[in-house]
């Protein structure tokens, strides 16, 4: 099974451990010696970390090793790795591990023998090797004081403010043809000939006067219409926006980690104050 870095295996294992990077703390032994610096983690097709690449400090020849990771206790809160019975000769006799080179079968069956017990009783095969058959180089649930966090999704609900339309409001001129009635009046001369009240009367000559050019003038008048044009406000628009409210209501699925304990022979297990007797 070949093996990956982590940051390549997952480009975004910050987030997957909450923020917590595994890369630069320290390594120490149990009694306190600064061995070195974990420089990055080895883990396989599944995403199990199957080594911790140290690089060891000047003290411990300066080179870069692979370390099981059942043989450490990472501990985020105090930025270290603990190991125990990592020595200098250890050290010494484990092949220096490069960042181009492939780590193969054979390389870590000569890493795991530096840390294996005599009395492991594991014959390894390369075709048939299963790391569950070494926990104590790379069962790292079976470590004392391990610490890992549950993680739980939650729906964050914001807001953006996007367009989504434009009203225009202007005016236009629209021309029709509009008629008005408007009464006039027109004067006309009416000439009657009505015979006199005294017709047949005889007229003293001399009182009779002839005169010529005697001329009667009458005005007459009429009326014209006059067409004029005024303005005046007809209507009045406002426009001006008005905000409606309302709730929106979106679902969607979300993770939650639940924490599953596994015990074996008689055993109390405590949990938030609370002490259960399991037996398995």
């Amino acid at each position: 099974m070949p093996l990956h870095k982590l940051e390549h295996f997952d480009p975004n294992y910050r987030e997957t451990f909450g923020q917590d990077d595994v890369k630069a703390l320290d390594l120490y032994t149990q009694g306190g010696d600064k061995v070195g610096s974990v420089a990055d983690v080895l883990v396989d097709d599944h995403g199990h970390f199957r080594y911790l690449v140290i690089d060891t400090s000047s003290d411990f020849l300066g080179k870069k090793i692979l370390l099981p990771i059942g043989l450490s206790r990472i501990d985020y809160p105090a930025r270290r790795v603990y190991v125990d019975g990592l020595s200098k000769h250890q050290v010494e006799g484990l092949v220096e591990y490069r960042e181009n080179m492939v780590v193969d079968h054979d390389y870590e069956e000569s890493v795991r023998n530096v840390f294996r017990s005599p009395t492991s009783g594991v014959t390894y095969d390369r075709n048939t090797y299963n790391y569950e058959a070494e926990p104590a180089l790379y069962g790292l649930n079976n470590q004392d004081n391990q610490t890992f966090k549950l993680y739980e999704e939650r729906l964050i609900a914001s807001k953006q403010r996007i367009k989504t339309g434009e009203v225009t409001v202007g005016k236009h001129i629209e021309t029709e043809t509009a008629s008005v009635t408007v009464p006039i009046q027109k004067e006309r001369v009416l000439i009657e000939r009505v015979a006199p009240t005294e017709a047949g009367k005889v007229v003293d000559s001399n009182e009779l006067k002839f005169q010529e050019g005697e001329v009667a003038r009458i005005e007459v008048y009429e009326e014209t219409p006059e067409i004029r044009k005024e303005a005046f406000v007809r209507e009045e628009i406002r426009v001006k926006k008005v905000i409606e409210r309302e709730t929106v209501e979106a679902q969607d699925t979300i993770r939650r980690e639940e924490l599953d304990v596994d015990t074996e022979g008689n055993l109390q297990v405590q949990e938030h104050g609370t002490t259960t007797h399991e037996a398995i």
